[in-house]
């Protein structure tokens, strides 16, 4: 037996003129080659649950062509985010044509599983891994079920999780790879389309988890660069600095998602900077306060962080830890003078890198259920726009028209080659300047 597995990624913006001039900026580019770069973890980590005498090949999308070969395979499985989804139908719709079933899987998938089925023989719901066993041993028998879901409750223990099948990728064509760490996030934004949508509990991996599938990583790639695939990494600081102290030896460089709160913590941010940490992307979503208001639907967690956003920033970098700032424009208070704010806060901190996206109602999250409900989406179902790049709302404080192309006119400025440049020397040269009067000239150029 032989299963296809078929990944799509990438994020290409919906509307052609968005692309022509907003995706061809730097900042822009950089962003979504770096998505483009990442394989599908949940289908490494399926390959990983799939009997050994099963066949396995993985294909990215955009390798297969406008008529993808189904000869060889007699089963696919389909994994995509909400922005290729109706492309993943159309691949599903054709392997299908040719008398090859398909099962489908995913966040969106998970949300509007009803809709999947229109295109697949067999949906997976929710966390994969508990189900996926059953998919494949049910497909021998010839008694695949249309839907599978883990039982209420019976969340995935990560500490079962097995060391995903990174032996079927071509290592060349990869920037990075992912490893989990953990699953979910207290904070529960209304706009998030992540773990937390699947899963209702914050959960870590084991230590040895992790470190096993690090060095099934570094058996194919000795000195690799490794992101957490973590919705908030480090939220439980024991298994945190437990996984650090083990990654110093390591000899990796990695990247993950987490808060503000990792400020609060000397002794973790040197952790992260002794293990390999390169970056942090923080979802610092608004500079303004009105913005942050009521976006979490449990707390105001993030309202109450903004004061301590730019010391925050300005000690995780000290430690040699670029920050990443994620910031979500057109969220509810926010009126066109968003753009300016989002610009002189950058400017104002030193953000070494900076991603501004426009807030998008995913299917299945708090957001679109209350967009929907107060009438404002412009075209419910268009998920080819859910690219985070592509206005499908209206918002409370301008038009959609200025929200998408003031999105674009703060790219070129936050973009520009020169500022992009200037932001990089400066960093390095307060992160120089903190050494040296903290510890002397010392080995300045040897951690710099």
């Amino acid at each position: 037996m032989k299963i296809g597995l078929i990944a799509l990624s990438g994020v290409r913006a919906a509307n052609p003129k968005l692309t022509e001039v907003g995706l061809t900026l730097p900042g822009f580019v950089e962003r979504s080659r770096v998505i483009a770069s990442l394989p599908s973890l949940s289908l490494l980590t399926l390959a990983a649950l799939t009997p050994l005498d099963v066949e396995l090949e993985y294909h990215e999308v955009r390798d297969l062509g406008e008529d993808p070969p189904a000869d060889g395979f007699d089963l696919v499985a389909l994994a995509s985010y909400s922005a290729q989804i109706l492309e993943a139908y159309r691949i599903a719709d054709r392997f299908r044509a040719r008398g090859v079933p398909v099962v489908m899987g995913g966040l969106h998938v998970s949300m509007l599983p009803g809709e999947a089925l229109a295109h697949a023989d067999a949906v997976v719901v929710g966390e994969g891994e508990r189900s996926w066993p059953r998919v494949v041993e049910n497909f021998r028998r010839g008694a695949l079920r249309r839907e599978y879901r883990p039982d209420p409750g019976d969340w995935y223990d990560l500490a079962e999780s097995p060391v995903p099948r990174y032996d079927l990728l071509d290592l060349a064509r990869y920037n990075r790879l992912t490893v989990q760490t953990s699953r979910g996030c207290p904070h529960r934004c209304d706009f998030c389309a992540s773990s937390i949508l699947i899963t209702p509990k914050y959960r870590v991996k084991p230590v040895e988890r992790v470190l096993d599938e690090i060095h099934a990583i570094r058996d194919r790639w000795p000195h690799p660069f490794i992101e957490f695939a973590d919705d908030n990494s480090f939220i439980v600081r024991t298994h945190a600095k437990e996984l650090l102290r083990s990654l110093r030896a390591e000899h990796v460089k990695w990247f993950t998602e987490t808060d503000v709160s990792i400020a609060d913590d000397p002794e973790l941010l040197d952790l992260m900077c002794e293990s390999g940490c390169r970056q942090v992307l923080i979802g610092l979503e608004s500079p303004e306060p009105l913005g942050l208001e009521g976006i979490e639907t449990r707390r105001n967690w993030k309202r109450e962080q903004l004061e301590h956003y730019e010391p925050a920033i300005r000690t995780i970098q000290s430690h040699g830890i670029t920050v990443n700032g994620c910031f979500v424009l057109g969220l509810d208070g926010h009126t066109s003078a968003i753009f300016d704010s989002v610009y002189e806060f950058v400017e104002r901190t030193g953000l070494y890198e900076v991603q501004i996206t426009v807030m998008t109602p995913f299917p299945g999250t708090p957001l679109h259920a209350r967009l929907r409900r107060e009438g404002r989406l412009l075209e419910d179902g268009a998920w080819d726009r859910c690219t985070l790049f592509d206005v499908n709302f209206v918002p409370t404080g301008m038009t959609p028209d200025e929200l998408q192309w003031g999105l674009v006119e703060l790219g070129r400025r936050l973009y520009r080659t020169e500022l992009i440049e200037a932001r990089r020397v400066r960093f390095i040269r307060e992160l120089r300047a903190r050494r040296r009067s903290s510890s002397g000239a010392g080995d300045l150029e040897a951690t710099t």
